[in-house]
């Protein structure tokens, strides 16, 4: 199928869906003949919400794997479920990809959350986690993050990727505590060559690989956990992650991209500061497999700083700012064992990001511009957005990811052959 033939279907059975909404609206069998059937309150518990959307995307540089970042139909659905005392929660995508040819069937959420006794709340099954202060910067979140589809035009809804966990809260007077336990290790969706194309160090140069990149993926558990308290309106959190970095950022003994061995120990505070909002946040993440840094397989020791402040500027217009640093501990052991030292990071590395919104229309119309700039890496991305809200239920969102660097092998350098513009239509049900 098209993609034009795609986008066709899409917006066809947006119209089609609403004309059967409307005619339900009249249905006989709302009456109040059936107001003592036993059976109705729950049904009218399991109510079925969604969207559909059509979206496509276009790349602004004839190299990579095809002339599309974003070429597909969805169709959402969710529904919640109340029994005893027990929340069924389900989220699911169903639709077609035509950029990789290929089906939607993404299970976003199926999890079944209750209490223990009056301060123990337990969730499990699949679902999307996150805290942490950062504005699109994570440095305790762990959580899984799809960069694909953040990258190809998505909706930022799925940056965060859902996994499959155990959370336990836990609510006292001293501290709250929340331990998420994932059975098996849930990497992000890393960039794989197939819808965009990457930096390879063995290569030397970006490349779009005939077959896809697969990494050697830990079959172990991972955890992480936070303890956090509210004192006079100033939020402190403290954060403990046991795992493996989410990127394969590593190469195994057989040469193959792989994730090294990752502990995290973080802390955060966020209050009101003047204007705005103020937030901090650390974390040293702790390579477990190379103490000294002499390893070029795998990545050092680093501790991560990030610092931001939002406020809104004047009426409807919001700003945003944030300073973030990575600080690789044994660099000099790090260039002196490497193959390639000019390839390897900066000991310090900083990121500076802006976030400027603006509403307009009694907040129908939504202008956003999201940049982050690396004065160290001399790269940057950009990351401009137009929302329009036609009604309840028709949403029209456009935008570009525009990627900017001097060499090839810094962060957003390496992506810039995947700058593209795209745009989305959503019929919310």
């Amino acid at each position: 199928m098209t993609l034009r033939g795609v986008l066709l279907c899409l917006l066809l059975s947006c119209g089609a869906l609403a004309q059967e909404n409307d005619d339900w609206g009249d249905d006989d069998w709302n009456g109040d003949d059936w107001g003592e059937d036993p059976w109705a309150e729950e049904e009218a518990g399991l109510e079925w919400t969604g969207f559909v959307e059509a979206g496509g995307g276009v790349r602004l540089s004839s190299f990579g794997p095809t002339d599309f970042t974003l070429g597909e139909g969805r169709a959402r659905v969710e529904t919640q479920y109340f029994w005893q005392a027990i929340d069924f929660s389900f989220k699911g995508d169903l639709g077609y990809d035509a950029v990789i040819d290929d089906e939607i069937l993404q299970l976003r959420e199926l999890a079944a959350a209750f209490g223990i006794g009056s301060n123990i709340d337990v969730k499990l099954g699949r679902q999307v986690l996150t805290w942490g202060t950062g504005d699109l910067l994570f440095l305790n979140d762990l959580f899984p993050k799809d960069f694909v589809s953040f990258f190809s035009g998505r909706d930022n809804e799925y940056l965060k990727a859902p996994g499959d966990a155990v959370k336990i809260s836990f609510f006292n007077k001293l501290f709250n505590v929340d331990f998420v336990w994932n059975h098996d290790f849930d990497p992000d969706e890393y960039i794989n060559g197939e819808r965009l194309v990457f930096f390879s160090p063995e290569a030397g140069r970006v490349v779009s690989p005939a077959s896809k990149l697969r990494a050697d993926t830990p079959d172990d558990s991972e955890f992480a956990l936070r303890l956090y308290k509210t004192v006079n309106a100033v939020e402190y959190a403290f954060y403990v992650y046991d795992g493996w970095f989410k990127q394969p950022n590593a190469v195994n003994n057989r040469g193959v991209p792989a994730f090294a061995r990752l502990r995290t120990y973080g802390a955060s505070v966020r209050r009101s500061l003047g204007p705005g909002l103020a937030n901090m946040e650390v974390a040293w993440y702790d390579s477990m497999k190379d103490d000294d840094g002499g390893n070029p397989r795998i990545p050092n020791d680093q501790f991560r700083l990030l610092g931001g402040y939002e406020w809104e500027a004047v009426k409807n217009f919001n700003v945003g700012l944030q300073y973030y640093l990575e600080w690789t501990q044994d660099h000099d052991e790090l260039i002196s064992n490497s193959p390639a030292p000019r390839f390897e990071p900066d000991e310090f590395r900083h990121v500076l990001t802006n976030r400027l919104t603006l509403k307009r229309m009694r907040d129908k119309l939504t202008l956003s511009l999201f940049t982050f700039f690396s004065p160290s890496d001399g790269d940057a991305y950009l990351r401009p957005t137009v929302e329009y809200r036609y009604s309840d239920a028709w949403q029209y969102s456009a935008g570009a990811n525009l990627f900017i660097g001097k060499d090839d092998h810094t962060f957003f350098g390496q992506l810039e052959d995947n700058s593209n513009l795209y745009a989305r239509v959503r019929y919310y049900y």
